[in-house]
């Protein structure tokens, strides 16, 4: 199996580059939206209730709805199939693990700290922008790290309504029960999650502020 699969990649090189390129466009567009979304919405949820109860809930429930199902409601929506209806149910799919980091990292800034940036004469963004969100931001940078790998796994899926990607090979594979196929979507996909996951978790160590990283390495 594996030797045919190895034949297969060389031989059709190009076509595996281009589905790689596609299949990393559905994964950080829908990802990076969801982070420029999900951060000032965090920020609010740990602050404000009113914004807390109704947000937290919405993305719970898009996280309990299955990927497959939540990629097919695109089309009787109106959206039809290809990269758009793609994009958007991978974006609702990616915004919990972000959205919900951000909340937790953000409450579990201590208190003292707060009231000694306060007592410095820091304004409320400043205390914000200048140690609040440096606290935090390890654990939002998790939580892009697990909507990521999630997404990266969830985007084979939308070869199913003519998204691109990885996803082609699985489906085509199937189709044609052929395993070497399927191991030519499946297996580049399972290495883009080991790598987006290890320069992530990279991403993550570099940003944590020295103090924290050493309490955590005591």
């Amino acid at each position: 199996m594996l030797e045919g699969f190895f034949e297969l990649l060389i031989q059709r090189q190009d076509d595996v580059l281009w589905a790689v390129r596609e299949h990393l466009y559905l994964v950080f567009v829908p990802v990076g939206f969801a982070t420029l979304v999900t951060i000032p919405l965090g920020i609010l949820a740990s602050r404000y209730q009113l914004v807390e109860i109704p947000v937290m809930a919405i993305a719970n429930v898009l996280q309990t709805i299955p990927s497959l199902a939540l990629l097919a409601i695109m089309i009787p929506l109106g959206f039809g199939i290809g990269q758009r209806p793609a994009i958007i149910a991978l974006f609702l799919y990616s915004l919990l693990p972000i959205l919900r980091n951000t909340y937790i990292g953000i409450r579990a800034v201590d208190d003292g700290i707060k009231e000694a940036a306060t007592g410095m004469g820091m304004t409320y963004f400043q205390r914000l922008y200048m140690v609040e969100l440096p606290i935090a931001i390890p654990v939002i940078i998790g939580g892009i790290r697990t909507s990521t790998v999630i997404i990266i796994g969830t985007a084979t899926l939308a070869a199913l309504i003519g998204g691109g990607g990885l996803g082609d090979f699985i489906i085509t594979g199937l189709g044609m029960v052929r395993d070497e196929l399927i191991l030519l979507g499946a297996i580049p996909a399972a290495v883009l999650a080991l790598v987006a996951d290890f320069v992530l978790g990279k991403v993550e160590y570099l940003v944590t502020p020295r103090g924290i990283r050493i309490a955590r390495e005591k």
